[in-house]
């Protein structure tokens, strides 16, 4: 690649005549997949609210930067724009957002900590430390591996924090607290919106500025218009006006009484998708036999195995041979088999390489008592006992023969 190939445009590297290292994230269809799934407008909206407030909340407990709690809220408005809020359980997906929030803006919080403060926002009394809390624990992890699998690991977000104090002084209004203070309170509650999903930064900053400006009734330049100097339109900022001033006229319900309105739309969309015959994810079920059982086939055949390798072990500790035809027919009359043929080669023998005591000794030594056999054990024992030690006295009089 030569130097002339590689050009620096500001945002992305073009090679070639491609651009490369841009990441654009856009809305690609109007309607969420909450919404796909038949949950109500209004139950969405809430639901976007109750997950960003709690994750304000707990983000004050826990110490955290406002650039951390940020970033927790605009990624669970991202998530629930790629997953569905009945497919998901939205608190946790607010902890898994809060987690990697934190660890983004190098303010890392442990789950243990995540967890207890998500617990005293619901009840006073701390968290026990049992299985509930384990598996809490594990749902928490995994929830936020698949928050950034949704996303692509694309987690780095632009706030306008520093851009609405920029704007401002460019303005000339830094040292008006009043108006500095009211716009950075709306930009906080436009976290609770998706405007940050479906605007840039810059035209967030310059509505919060235009709201703030009017709600106080102070003058902006308007020849030309001030917010056209950031690349800004009197639309964009009309919508997300429009979008933040709706905020305060919705009427919340508390949080366990939504996650309630979406376990019943979700029982109800698997009995629709039970009575059609399809899973809860659209993929067609196979009903199996009404007398089909795989564990109960699975332990018969267990059973049946148990019994032949214990009879062939008493057969074989009572010194009878056997082979193959005789407990074959079993086998294959268990499996439902009813012609079989066993070639001759794959008749079971008896292996003469065992070394059990009862086979490798003779039948006349088989024959004695069982004190007998005992007393010629012990003997045999300390007989090859004896030949060690010889072969170990051989041994080093020969290294000393050796050495000398």
């Amino acid at each position: 690649m030569s130097g002339s190939d590689l050009i620096i445009p500001g945002e992305g590297i073009l090679i070639g005549g491609k651009r490369y290292s841009e990441v654009t994230i856009t809305l690609e269809t109007s309607r969420s997949p909450s919404a796909v799934l038949g949950l109500s407008a209004d139950t969405e909206e809430q639901l976007r609210i109750r997950g960003c407030e709690e994750i304000q909340a707990a983000g004050i407990l826990l110490r955290l930067p406002q650039v951390a709690m940020a970033t927790g809220q605009v990624l669970f408005q991202r998530f629930f724009y790629c997953k569905s809020f009945i497919r998901h359980c939205a608190e946790m997906v607010a902890m898994a957002c809060l987690h990697l929030a934190s660890k983004i803006e190098e303010e890392p919080r442990r789950v243990r900590d995540i967890l207890n403060v998500f617990h005293h926002l619901k009840t006073a009394k701390p968290m026990p430390l049992d299985s509930t809390y384990i598996s809490m624990k594990s749902e928490v992890i995994r929830a936020e591996r698949q928050l950034l699998k949704e996303l692509g690991f694309c987690v780095h977000i632009k706030h306008p924090h520093k851009v609405i104090v920029m704007y401002l002084q460019v303005l000339e209004c830094e040292r008006n607290t009043k108006l500095v203070q009211k716009a950075w309170n709306y930009m906080n509650d436009s976290l609770r919106t998706d405007v940050f999903l479906r605007f840039k930064a810059e035209t967030v900053a310059c509505a919060c500025i235009y709201l703030a400006a009017r709600s106080l009734e102070i003058p902006l330049p308007d020849q030309p218009a001030w917010f056209l100097l950031f690349g800004a339109t009197e639309e964009d900022l009309r919508e997300i006006s429009g979008r933040v001033l709706h905020l305060y006229s919705v009427c919340c319900a508390p949080l366990a009484s939504l996650l309630q309105q979406v376990e019943e739309r979700r029982l109800a969309l698997e009995e629709n998708a039970h009575s059609k015959g399809v899973g809860a994810l659209g993929t067609p079920t196979l009903d199996p036999p009404s007398n089909f059982s795989p564990s109960s086939k699975g332990s018969e055949l267990c059973s049946f195995f148990f019994f032949f390798f214990s009879l062939s072990s008493i057969l074989v500790c009572c010194g009878k041979s056997f082979n193959g035809e005789i407990l074959s027919p079993l086998f294959f009359s268990f499996l439902g088999l009813s012609s079989f043929s066993v070639p001759t080669s794959l008749t079971l023998r008896r292996s003469r390489s065992v070394s059990s005591p009862s086979r490798s000794v003779s039948p006349a030594h088989r024959n004695k008592p069982y004190g007998e056999r005992e007393r010629d054990r012990r003997k045999d024992r300390e007989k090859q006992r004896e030949q060690d030690r010889e072969r170990a006295r051989a041994r080093r009089d020969g290294y000393s023969s050796h050495r000398r």
